[in-house]
């Protein structure tokens, strides 16, 4: 099947719903933690189950997606996530936030996993690898766009508000669905596996070489990710002491670097290949996090030296996050969601252990923060070096 021009698109409306989720609440952790009386560092627990709901999540959207097609785990994921948004609205605490937060990660991990699983219905290799990017490009939107709709919302509304937004998303991507997106897994490819048969598949899946490597380096990349999505919101509003809405812009500059990477990618595959681009992107991610170490342990509190080597890391991720994914999948056509799915897992995994260690090392300053992104990409590194040689 050929894809259709538009459907970059509608996938990456998808998929864009897990970071406009993530980061459009970022800028209101002060206002969260101020509305429940809670300590300084428990709104990053409400970030922590988010990603748990999400690794909880995918490792069951795959398998189904792979038995009942990808069009109706769609429709029910998008339309549980509209639900539970409208529980985090109505919260009465930190802790039904949190657990609501957990409810709509579960339900949002269907349109973190099976668009992949769609790209891999529909092409391969460098095919694959430009598609994705294309992809990216409509959902590398959503973290531009979401913590200033949220810091926008701030100055009007209640941070309740957001997560208003939030349901509305999820009801237009449901209705999206519906309308618009083709069944791309035929019923004839669709399988059927029991308990056990099932978590032999994923065996199988994670003593590939080629899964295993690639998958662990998307997910300590991701590792590094989450520190900087749950840690910059402390960093630049109470550290720097910026507004939230001048913090979004911060957030949406970011942002904007890592869109351009995927777009540069796109370019860069018609002369390199996949594993050509990740390895360079996993050494300049690296030396990014050194030097944000080096300055956050300097002691030097002057914003542009955090922000340049931060700019820097979340760039690499347009490079590492399509090609580590078409690489982990390439293998796996016939079980493309289930293998989504279990890269999926480690990615999120990873994400709530960033996401709880940022919190209990929230202190003010980038330390905390600059440590846990430099480890990502580290690991990301190591990972690179096991892969297979093509």
């Amino acid at each position: 099947m050929k894809p259709s021009p538009w459907l970059p698109a509608l996938l990456g409306f998808l998929i864009a719903v897990g970071p406009a989720a993530t980061d459009m609440y970022l800028p209101a952790f002060p206002a969260v933690e101020a509305s429940f009386h809670s300590a300084p560092g428990t709104a990053q627990l409400t970030l922590a189950s988010w990603f748990a709901g999400l690794a909880v999540g995918q490792i069951t959207q795959g398998t189904v997606s792979d038995r009942f097609g990808r069009r109706l785990p769609l429709m029910i994921g998008t339309a549980g996530f509209t639900l539970a948004c409208i529980g985090c609205a109505l919260a009465p605490s930190i802790f039904w936030l949190a657990t609501f937060r957990a409810v709509s990660a579960f339900a949002a991990s269907a349109s973190m996993v099976i668009p992949r699983a769609v790209v891999r219905d529909l092409a391969d290799g460098h095919a694959a690898a430009i598609l994705m990017s294309r992809l990216m490009l409509v959902m590398g939107a959503a973290p531009i766009l979401a913590p200033s709709i949220g810091g926008l919302v701030l100055l009007f509304a209640h941070w309740r508000f957001i997560f208003v937004i939030l349901a509305v998303y999820g009801a237009i991507a449901c209705t999206l669905v519906w309308r618009f997106l083709p069944e791309t897994l035929g019923t004839e490819h669709r399988i059927q596996l029991g308990f056990h048969d099932q978590f032999r598949r994923y065996g199988s899946i994670l003593r590939e070489r080629g899964f295993a490597t690639h998958a662990a380096m998307g997910g300590f990349a991701s590792f590094g990710m989450f520190a900087y999505l749950g840690g910059s919101s402390p960093v630049f509003i109470q550290g720097f002491h910026l507004s939230p809405s001048v913090f979004a812009l911060i957030f949406g500059l970011n942002s904007m670097g890592l869109i351009a990477a995927s777009q540069l990618n796109a370019r860069l595959l018609r002369r390199y290949s996949p594993s050509q681009l990740l390895a360079v992107a996993q050494r300049v991610s690296l030396a990014a996090g050194v030097a944000l170490c080096a300055v956050a342990f300097a002691g030097l509190h002057v914003l542009a030296l955090v922000m340049a080597p931060i700019f820097v890391s979340i760039s690499c991720m347009g490079f590492t996050t399509a090609n580590a994914i078409v690489g982990a999948l390439s293998r796996h056509a016939g079980h493309a969601g289930s293998a989504a799915a279990l890269m999926g897992v480690g990615q999120y995994s990873l994400g709530a252990t960033s996401g709880l260690l940022v919190g209990l090392l929230t202190d003010g300053t980038p330390r905390g923060m600059a440590l846990l992104m430099c480890a990502g990409s580290l690991g990301s590194v190591i990972a690179e070096r096991f892969r297979p040689r093509q």
